[in-house]
């Protein structure tokens, strides 16, 4: 299952989200990392272990809103193209439209020169048999030249009367085909219409579901175990990536707000329930947690000794002590934990604990990854 390249996200993203970890007037290192410890737990990887078994019935809620955002990407990008086409098309109908009115313009410009010809022909004599004008004229030499030359104007007038109808003609057909063919981009754009809002319609309902089945986890502090989703098969080279493909930044690292207790410890991403998170560089996983102010979270240590993290996820799709490659899912962004709407929060840190964060924005530009 390979994701396509990333257009327009597949639903509108909740406008600047702000990430709460902890309540106001609280204790920065107690209230924010929740009841069970300054690790902000709640849950540990063990207990996610034994958690796993609590089966559901059905395909789980992850695996379902997985496989729709990769069909929502590519109901978009279908659409998306159908609508270019079509667009295409309307241009190309327009600009047949202009050069018909054109040609017809002087198709109808030709016929009143004619016109006025033949009148100022009738005017002088035109109307007599030539002969007789030859009698009665006082130079029939200059009248022979002057019939000569009228004769070849009226043909040639002719000429390009009859060039233009074959011209008009050429280009009502052309628009009548081009207008066909935008009659059938248009209704296929509307049907590609229908399936990516039928897709996205599928996917918000399963994205409350999985948030649900979440939130549940995290309220009980126990996570429910990995889930497995098909990795996107990637030929980057690239060390280092964006935790999430497609976003808006929100709430920044060090900012401040009525929202927490102490300044802001990383750096927010906007983006829907389910939306893929992946491990920014190559580690292996040290936590996975539930419940307390993160919520569902994983934190990765890195191959260079620095850590990351990503809280507030519906599910997570690794174990602790796994490894991980740069690029690889390893959770879906939610609203867990102290959360006020669907975002990703992500910590760079030179620990794996709270409080020994840096800014997320710097220490990805450092390893050339731009935000």
């Amino acid at each position: 299952m390979r994701p396509l390249p990333c257009r327009p996200l597949v639903a509108p993203v909740l406008p600047v989200l702000l990430c709460a970890l902890v309540a106001l007037g609280v204790p920065g290192a107690a209230a924010a990392d929740g009841p069970d410890g300054p690790d902000g737990s709640g849950g540990t990887a063990g207990s996610a272990g034994s958690a796993g078994s609590e089966g559901h019935s059905g395909p789980s809620a992850s695996v379902e809103v997985a496989r729709l955002y990769v069909e929502a990407q590519s109901a978009t990008a279908r659409y998306e193209a159908g609508r270019r086409a079509a667009g295409v098309q309307r241009a190309r109908v327009k600009h047949l439209e202009r050069l018909l009115a054109k040609e017809r313009y002087e198709v109808s410009v030709l016929h009143e020169d004619l016109g006025r010809m033949a009148t100022a022909q009738y005017r002088t004599g035109g109307g007599l048999p030539l002969t007789a004008r030859l009698l009665l004229a006082d130079n029939p030499d200059e009248l022979l030249r002057g019939r000569r030359v009228v004769g070849q104007a009226d043909l040639a007038v002719t000429n390009t009367v009859a060039r233009t109808q074959r011209a008009a003609a050429r280009l009502a057909t052309a628009q009548r085909s081009a207008t066909r063919a935008r009659d059938v981009l248009d209704r296929r754009e509307a049907r590609l219409a229908r399936l990516k809002r039928d897709i996205e319609a599928k996917l918000e309902s399963a994205r409350w579901t999985l948030q649900g089945e979440a939130d549940a986890s995290a309220a009980a502090g126990r996570c429910r175990g990995a889930v497995r989703l098909t990795q996107p098969e990637s030929s980057s080279t690239r060390a280092w990536v964006t935790p999430v493909e497609t976003y808006e930044l929100s709430a920044g690292f060090d900012s401040a707000g009525a929202r927490w207790a102490a300044r802001h410890t990383g750096q927010d991403f906007a983006v829907g329930i389910g939306a893929p998170v992946r491990s920014v560089g190559a580690g292996r996983v040290v936590r996975v947690a539930c419940g307390g102010g993160f919520g569902v979270e994983v934190v990765v240590r890195h191959e260079d000794g620095s850590y990351t993290q990503y809280a507030h996820l519906a599910s997570v799709a690794v174990d602790q002590g796994e490894r991980v490659r740069t690029g690889q899912w390893v959770g879906q962004a939610g609203t867990t934990g102290n959360s006020t709407g669907p975002h990703l929060h992500f910590e760079t840190r030179v620990t794996p604990d709270l409080g020994s964060g840096v800014d997320p924005v710097g220490w990805l530009a450092e390893r050339g990854v731009g935000l």
